[in-house]
This record gives C-alpha cells, structure tokens and sequence, in this order.
C-alpha cells in the first residue's frame, strides 16, 4: 500500500529538515523523502499549508486497563490518542492486577493489537506490586515488550531498593521512569504548600518532597554510572538538582507535564478537583522556571500523564477527589497557541520534545525522524486552525480537564500510524487528494 504526501512543511529535528517536502509511503515504512515526487499513488494527501513532523510519542500515560475500565480503555484511551497527534504511548503499569510480570504485559500488548490505533509500548512496574520490595523480572518484561520501568503513583522509597533497581536497569539498557516524592514529607497533601493552601485552610504538599527524592535519585545514578528519567517534574529545585547532574555528565532526563507549565497553584481558589493533580500545581516561581527550563533545553520532553477518572470519582470534593487530569486530546493545541505562537519555543523544539527525544530515551531507532526506512509514523499539523476544548467530545472516558472552554489556535489534524490514518477516523482515501481539513 502506498501514500503520498504532497506539499507539507517538513519539521524534523532528528534529520535537521525544516522544509517543503514530499513524503511517500510504502508498506508502513517511508519510501522517499525528496522536494517533489510523481507517479500514479492512490492515496494523495495535499498537506499546503500544514506542518508535517515524525509522530508524537506520549511517554507517560494511564490508560486504567486492567482493572479499572470504568475510568478508561485500551481502546478508548488509543482513540484519544489518535485524535490528539501521537502515535504512540506508553502506558503505565499502575493497573489491577500491576503490570509486573509477563502475563500482563502480553495482555495489554494483545489487547492493543485487537483495538488501538496507535502504538501502545507498556511500561512495567519496578518492583512487584509496585510495593518497593522485590525487584520485578527486568530482562523477562522486556523480551516480553515492556519499554521501560517505573513505580509511577507509588514513588520508590528506599534508596538501597532504588539503587538496586538502577544498577539493574543499566545491566540491561532500559530505561527507569522516576516518580519522585517523599511520601512522608508529602503526607495526606491536597496541593502545593504555599500562599493558597494556607489561604484555603488546606493540607499542601512542598516542593521539598519532590526535590529530596529527584536529588538522592540524581546521585544514585551519578554514583553508578546509571540513565534515570525523572517524571512529570514540577519544582525549581528539582531543575537544579537536574541542572548539576547533566553539568556532571549524569545520563539524566526529565519530562514536565503542559498542565505544569500553564496553570498555577492560585487555579485552586475555586476548590474545583479538575485542578488537583499529583505532582500538584505549583506557585508562580516554580511555574516560571519549569517555562525557562523547556525553553533551554534543559528539559528533554513534554508528556500528558493522561490520568482519566470518572465523574462521580471527581465529584467528592477537593480534598477526597483522586489526583489526576487528562491530557491526550488537550496537550497538542495548549502547546501550540500557548508556547509555540508565543515564540516561547520554536517549532523544531516543540518537535523535540514530542518526538524525537522520547523516541531517543525509549530507543526507538525506527521512530522519531522523517527519513527513508523510518516508520511512517507522522502527525500533520494545522497551526492556523482555531478551536474550543470541548471536554464532551473527548474520545476519553475522562472528563477531568482544567482546561475545558480554552479558545487555542493550532492542532492535529491528520495521524498517521504505520503508513495508515488513523485520525480522521472517517478517513477516506477518494475523499483526501483535495487536501486534509
């Protein structure tokens, strides 16, 4: 089967390409990439007009299957997926039963096969049960398809057990995805301790018990010569822990969230639980710094933590409410009208960030870039199309978004997967040769 791509503007870091091109397609794979192609192709997508870049990888997602489908589906969060941009994510293994053996990861590898339009990579849990205690079968779960390792929502808390766990992860040249957080230091914590919890008479969360955990991590991977990845990072100490351990040539990376970028702890002075995430919005500073960090280079990637949970789960009130919002179907347009066309950060680091540094940290040698042999993984952009945040045409089960009403300009507009649309999801070839909407 074959694509073609007519007249995009091609963005791609990976191969240094910011230019007019077209793009065929073979058999799931790019054929060619060259200024002008012709020949008798079926399928003609005239991209004037519209940006074309390596698809979007989502590092950090929850899709809730196993377990707990009344949040979310493999099939439904794919479908967000498809329609926000990626193309591929990375589910985290916080399911029931946890992603901490073969038989789980060959479940939801099977049942993506059967629904997903997208590349669904598992990450498996560190340690059984994600309990902190024994240290799961490393070499086993990546034969088996996981991509990476992490206790996301229950951050490892022994320094020993985590080294351990480091040191192993080397040995087989994985990746460990860090959540860190002192749970004692957090406690039953609502939001970031600071001017509006004490103003709202709530229990907050410092900064502190992110920082003293993504330092002790820092270290343990400079002592053993390890790669650590920090997840959804949102404190200024915490880039400067990451700042001194890059400076020392530790192989570290971090990720921060678009909601930690955009929004403030001040979004909380309405009690509303769409505003209640873990790590939790933090003050200005905090804020400010996480903006310039993205806008160094400091910061390798932007992911959602798509966290889906139901209506009446997000109902109980700010203090009983789980933490959590998604972020699949929003993080595309937020980023785009509100860094992108603020000239906050390029276009090219945008790409970046979305693209080709998560598929360097997960080794996907075949994905990230435009280039003949590379998957024809590719998301299409529209930058001048304005729209709405709707949070009731979500493909998501989750309605739990902060930003719902949010005018944006820029989107997704075209997904590609393996050579295939699969967003539109009505696409049809006869109907595209004009042009993608």
């Amino acid at each position: 089967m074959e694509l073609l791509i007519k007249n995009g503007r091609v963005v791609d870091p990976a191969t240094n390409t910011d230019e007019t091109l077209d793009i065929l397609i073979r058999d799931g794979r790019i054929a060619v990439v060259s200024p002008r192609i012709d020949g008798p192709v079926r399928q003609v997508i005239d991209a004037a007009r519209l940006v074309v870049v390596p698809g979007l990888i989502d590092m950090h997602v929850h899709l809730r299957e196993p377990g707990y489908e009344a949040k979310e589906t493999i099939a439904t969060g794919s479908r967000a997926a498809a329609k926000g941009g990626f193309t591929t994510i990375c589910p985290m293994p916080n399911t029931n039963p946890v992603n901490d053996n073969r038989r789980v990861t060959a479940r939801i590898l099977a049942e993506a096969a059967r629904v997903s339009p997208v590349n669904i990579l598992p990450v498996a849990a560190i340690s059984k049960g994600s309990r902190g205690e024994e240290l799961v079968d490393m070499a086993g779960l990546a034969s088996a398809g996981a991509v990476a390792f992490s206790d996301d929502g229950r951050p490892v808390a022994g320094g020993r057990f985590m080294k351990t766990a480091l040191a192993a992860a080397k040995a087989l040249g994985t990746l460990v995805i860090d959540h860190c957080e002192d749970k004692d230091l957090s406690g039953d914590g609502v939001m970031h301790e600071g001017e509006y919890s004490r103003r709202l008479g709530i229990t907050g969360i410092p900064a502190s018990a992110e920082e003293v955990m993504v330092a002790r991590d820092l270290i343990l991977a400079r002592e053993l010569g390890a790669g650590v990845h920090i997840a959804h990072l949102s404190t200024a100490g915490g880039l400067l822990a990451l700042r001194a351990a890059k400076d020392l040539g530790v192989s570290a990376s971090a990720e921060v969230t678009p909601h930690h970028l955009l929004l403030t702890d001040a979004a909380l002075e309405g009690r509303d639980p769409d505003f209640k995430m873990n790590p939790p919005l933090r003050s200005r500073e905090h804020v400010e710094a996480l903006v310039e960090a993205v806008a160094s280079g400091l910061i390798d990637v932007i992911a959602t933590d798509h966290a889906p949970h139901t209506a009446e789960e997000k109902s109980r009130g700010l203090e009983k409410a789980p933490f959590g919002i998604v972020g699949l179907e929003t993080a595309v347009p937020l980023l785009l009208d509100r860094l992108v066309h603020k000239n906050v950060i390029t276009l090219r680091r945008f790409v970046e960030l979305l693209s080709a540094n998560p598929a360097r940290l997960l080794g996907l040698t075949n994905k990230g870039r435009i280039a003949a042999g590379a998957d024809a993984d590719l998301t299409i952009l529209n930058l001048a199309k304005d729209g709405t945040i709707d949070k009731t045409a979500f493909e998501s089960k989750g309605r739990n978004t902060p930003f719902d009403g949010w005018r944006l300009k820029g989107r997704a507009v075209m997904t590609i997967v393996g050579g295939k649309v699969v967003y539109p999801f009505d696409f049809a070839p006869e109907d595209q040769a004009g042009g993608v909407a």
